[in-house]
């Protein structure tokens, strides 16, 4: 098992080898404005135009984050469909939309064709030569969202900026967004020592830790199974996402910590560490699951750490949640000798500026 070397996260030579995922990591902001700005002239030509589909279908990447931010006020059903294929019951009175990127997404790709054979009504959020345009090709109306950075985030905010044109969904600040992941880069930046990094300071504990990591609100759910993707790429280590239910027992079975024992002497089993996600939702059942996470670790010896992002609209504030979890992803694979090496190779299969999770 890798040893965590935390004078790496302030060494400058290990964080310009990893230059290419910091930057990818400080882009976000850009990339949701850009995404907004390509696709401009597509949402201003949308509208209602009385047209209301009997029900949503969304496929492919982070079609469940626009179910999260839709299904408490979406006026039809809304479904976020695993795949392969479309539910049975899909046909011309429905919206399918498809997410995907450049890299080949099978779901995705089935989701898409079938929308096309089926006479669904079709929007699609995919770089223009993508596996999934072009699997979309056979529909001459349907609406397509031209993606340009391959962003999950930035695709699925012009979803849901096309939503709420066509009167079927919230409205969704893309330049709050945007200005959101700005603060979190600043804050986060590698320039930033130890001591001043909300994100170097979260990977410290990361160091020795697998990662239970908690949200409470949906959005809060949905950006911990984010940070987990990113936790378990930069670590090679296990790391949960779920709900309290599945994270109490695991918290409760934890045994006390052996104070005597000597770390050089035998080296001890990784200990959970709990991660809380809080996006300010300020509802009692949240706050009493998060009290009873907290009481529950603290008294079995685990180490607690709150993420706390209160302001700012429920997009920009998981949009800020989900980015400081994957820079202390990042900087967990720096310390841990992972990323930043000189073997670091940007062309190597798995190069985490290349990966989805980032």
């Amino acid at each position: 098992m890798s040893l965590f070397d935390d004078s790496r996260l302030d060494d400058p030579a290990a964080l310009r080898a990893t230059d290419h995922l910091l930057r990818r990591l400080a882009g976000a902001g850009a990339r949701v404005r850009a995404e907004i700005a390509f696709s401009s002239d597509v949402l201003a030509g949308l509208g209602s135009d009385g047209f209301r589909p009997r029900a949503i279908v969304a496929a492919g990447r982070d079609a469940r984050l626009v179910r999260a931010v839709l299904e408490p006020v979406c006026p039809v059903p809304f479904v976020a469909w695993p795949g392969p294929g479309l539910p049975g019951w899909t046909g011309p009175l429905d919206l399918v939309i498809v997410l995907g990127g450049t890299s080949e997404d099978s779901g995705a790709m089935s989701a898409a064709s079938e929308a096309v054979r089926r006479g669904c009504g079709l929007m699609v959020a995919s770089p223009e030569d993508s596996p999934v345009a072009q699997a979309s090709a056979g529909s001459r109306h349907a609406i397509r969202l031209p993606s340009q950075s391959d962003d999950q985030l930035a695709a699925a905010v012009a979803v849901l900026q096309a939503l709420h044109q066509m009167e079927l969904g919230p409205a969704v600040d893309a330049d709050a967004v945007a200005a959101m992941l700005d603060e979190v880069a600043i804050e986060c930046s590698p320039n930033n020592d130890v001591a001043s990094n909300p994100a170097k300071d979260l990977s410290l504990m990361l160091a020795d830790a697998l990662p239970l990591v908690w949200g409470g609100s949906v959005l809060a759910a949905r950006a911990a199974r984010r940070v987990v993707e990113a936790m378990r790429l930069a670590s090679g280590r296990p790391a949960l996402a779920a709900d309290a239910g599945h994270l109490l027992p695991v918290l409760a079975s934890q045994p006390p910590r052996d104070v005597f024992a000597d770390p050089f002497d035998k080296q001890e089993d990784l200990r959970p560490g709990l991660i809380i996600l809080d996006d300010g939702v300020e509802d009692e059942g949240v706050m009493e699951t998060q009290r009873k996470l907290q009481e529950k670790a603290e008294r079995h010896e685990v180490r607690v750490h709150v993420v706390t992002q209160a302001n700012g609209t429920d997009v920009a504030r998981y949009a800020a949640l989900t980015q400081h979890g994957r820079y202390a992803a990042a900087y967990l694979g720096i310390g841990l000798g992972r990323y930043g090496t000189p073997v670091d190779d940007r062309s190597a299969p798995g190069n985490p500026a290349e990966d989805p999770a980032w």
